[in-house]
């Protein structure tokens, strides 16, 4: 989950954390969307950071928090890896890093997880707390 007003986005986006993990992953089979459940930004303003950002991915339009309601989106970025066969494997925070003061040291739980699907392997860390600002749901 994305929000592009939200600081901790900011920071990945400066950092290119998930445009980089996409880029990773994309010859593996691995998709990546963005999910905007903002309610206050509409698919033009997604559209215009996904461009400014050079994100290599869609970002869908989740205004109404329909989605997000239903995956349980706590805060932006809240991370979701989902199997080859819909199951969801991994829910929480992007890194161990929420200050974002550890740099390359920190530990990437969405990469860690995707490595391990991608080998055949359970997830190990299935579940961290995420960390960000609020998801900004319509009331």
């Amino acid at each position: 989950w994305i929000n592009p007003d939200c600081p901790f986005v900011k920071r990945h986006a400066a950092a290119g954390t998930m445009r980089d993990l996409a880029t990773r992953y994309a010859g593996k089979g691995v998709v990546w969307l963005g999910v905007n459940s903002t309610h206050s930004m509409d698919a033009a303003g997604s559209a215009a950071y996904r461009k400014g950002g050079s994100l290599p991915y869609p970002i869908l339009v989740d205004r109404s928090g329909e989605v997000g309601h239903a995956y349980g989106a706590k805060t932006t970025p809240h991370m979701y890896v989902v199997d080859r066969e819909g199951v969801l494997v991994y829910a929480g925070a992007i890194d161990d890093d929420p200050r974002g003061e550890k740099g390359k040291a920190a530990s990437n739980y969405v990469a860690a997880a995707l490595d391990e699907l991608l080998a055949g392997k359970p997830v190990t860390v299935a579940n961290t707390t995420p960390y960000g600002c609020s998801v900004k749901y319509a009331k």
